[in-house]
């Protein structure tokens, strides 16, 4: 799939309504909770996939895995800190909480890229992340004192999302930019393997009802296996930090659903931050198409 920059934009702002997905189901969940939402999202994610690879890749996808270079077996592991980390903290403290800390993940990435690939930033770059890691402190800021020992424990497992997330991605341009022919794509197959047997110990005895199995089947076939696989797609076009700056969007999108789906309404330091982080991004893109063209 060849995609043009503009489109590519376009493809990361769907990944990002898809992956915002996730907090509004969780809090429609009946019975399954912690490391059982984990392995069934993860479990679900790699059922999908393992249909969706042979029709992208071929039906020898499979048998090039054992001759995969390195790049995709440490691809594959950050997906799969990303993909158990992430439900975790969801189910342990609130959904703006776990995307808030989420959000430090462009300055991760632009740091990575500049530093391990020496990409060079532009400015407009670095005005809008660091304008909207300014408004997402802010937000987080003014929940602070309302943060109990869950939380806490929820905000530090999240924060392993964008440390995995930025290493994950600067692996993706470091191969490309070498002239690697590294298949990414299904190396967020390799993460959802991991994550599965990472977390089927700790899920069982498994206490999901069917209901709970429609919703997190749902997510793992909407909320991961299709965005991250079109996320990898886009990597290709997309430099990291700018990916992971769109990424942000996952952040209002998802504050926005659970409030609307599930009831978690925003305060309205969340509100204006989120609005600030909108017009970074908007900003941003703005100015690099008026370069482009």
């Amino acid at each position: 799939m060849r995609l043009t920059h503009s489109r590519a934009v376009l493809a990361m702002v769907g990944v990002t309504l898809m992956w915002s997905t996730a907090g509004v189901v969780t809090r429609h969940l009946e019975h399954a909770a912690s490391f059982e939402v984990t392995f069934w999202r993860s479990f679900f994610t790699l059922v999908s996939l393992a249909v969706m690879l042979p029709l992208l890749r071929g039906r020898g996808v499979f048998l090039r895995l054992r001759r995969a270079p390195r790049a995709l077996w440490v691809s594959g592991l950050c997906w799969s800190v990303m993909f158990t980390a992430f439900m975790l903290a969801m189910t342990l403290t609130t959904v703006a909480n776990v995307l808030v800390t989420m959000s430090t993940g462009p300055l991760l990435t632009a740091l990575g890229a500049r530093l391990f690939l020496r990409h060079r930033i532009p400015a407009r770059t670095w005005v809008a992340i660091w304008v909207a890691g300014g408004a997402i402190a802010w937000i987080y800021g003014s929940q602070l004192g309302q943060v109990g020992l869950a939380g806490w424990i929820g905000i530090a497992v999240a924060f392993a999302v964008p440390v995995a997330g930025a290493t994950n991605w600067t692996i993706t341009q470091r191969s490309h930019a070498r002239g690697e022919d590294v298949d990414l794509v299904p190396a967020v197959l390799v993460g959802a393997v991991i994550s599965t047997l990472a977390t089927l110990p700790l899920a069982w005895p498994f206490a999901a009802s069917a209901r709970d199995l429609g919703l997190l089947a749902f997510l793992g076939l909407t909320q991961l296996a299709i965005p991250c696989t079109l996320a990898v797609i886009c990597a290709r076009v997309l430099k990291a930090p700018e990916i992971s700056l769109l990424a942000l969007l996952e952040v209002i999108f998802g504050i926005l659903l659970a409030w609307i789906g599930a009831g978690e309404a925003p305060g309205p330091n969340v509100l204006t931050g989120g609005a600030l982080v909108l017009g970074a991004l908007v900003v941003n893109e703005l100015l690099g198409w008026r370069q482009r063209t």
